[in-house]
């Protein structure tokens, strides 16, 4: 099957813009598998905590949902995209949704909220997911889902990976520049596939700035980056996986990533 990344910049606030752009760059893709940034709608570094809410949409009853539902459809593939929700209580949560051609599958609210998200969201509970999904030839696999500075808890994908994930989209807006250079290692230590879409590009919330890293990536469970996005520039790149290299869990003849994994002599506060 084939996996990718949508790298973009993200105009602030303009979420319709922001669709049709992402629309523009994907038509024509026969990928089975679309990863698309975090708050790839809104921009991320908002300016006040009304500005993310008066951007904020329902899932799955929203706008956004309903444009992946038709892009989706419309491209046989699955798509997978953060964007910032709001509950029927008015909480905020920076989340991703999960969309396929049979339509929508669910979604992820962060738990590992980084820096400013403090004052605008609230953290997801958890767990998170895996979702059983179908390439469009009829392969089943799973994918697990986690959000940008998730990845800088080892523990959020392996509970991903002893689900049984063979793959972990990771819709990111990456400012630290140490993550494309983790996410192969993630990717080794768990032995499955890692898809982490990410933006460039600058904004500014009024008082700083933040520069985002590009370098989307996709990184195969023997640690290799099978493709990387330059720093700046919108980007649509895909691979091609062999989903048994991510369910062989054997390391050598003798050792087995699960098998050999002691639970009970781990600390784990």
């Amino acid at each position: 099957m084939t996996i990718g990344f949508v790298q973009h910049a993200p105009r602030y606030l303009q979420p319709d813009a922001n669709r049709q752009h992402v629309a523009s760059l994907v038509e024509g893709s026969s990928a089975d598998l679309l990863v698309l940034p975090e708050l790839f709608t809104s921009g991320y570094f908002f300016q006040s905590t009304e500005d993310a809410r008066k951007i904020a949409e329902e899932i799955p009853d929203g706008a956004t949902v309903a444009w992946m539902e038709d892009l989706s459809a419309h491209l046989g593939s699955t798509l997978v995209a953060g964007l910032p929700e709001r509950d029927e209580e008015g909480r905020l949560y920076n989340s991703a949704a999960v969309v396929s051609p049979r339509g929508f599958e669910g979604t992820y609210r962060k738990i590992h909220l980084y820096n400013e998200e403090k004052l605008h969201f609230e953290p997801g509970q958890g767990p998170l997911p895996v979702f059983e999904l179908t390439a469009r030839d009829g392969t089943a696999y799973r994918l697990g889902l986690m959000i940008c500075f998730d990845w800088f808890f080892p523990e959020a994908i392996r509970s991903l990976a002893l689900q049984d994930a063979d793959i972990v989209a990771h819709p990111s807006n990456l400012v630290r520049k140490n993550c494309p250079r983790a996410m192969p290692i993630r990717a080794l230590e768990n032995r499955v596939f890692t898809v982490t879409a990410n933006r460039y590009g600058s904004e500014s919330n009024g008082s700083e700035s933040l520069t985002f890293i590009g370098q989307s990536e996709i990184c195969a469970p023997s640690g290799e980056i099978l493709t990387r996005a330059p720093r700046v520039g919108d980007a649509v790149e895909v691979a091609e996986i062999d989903l048994k290299e991510a369910r062989q869990k054997e390391v050598t003849a003798h050792n087995h990533l699960w098998k050999d994994r002691n639970p009970a002599a781990y600390s784990l506060g």
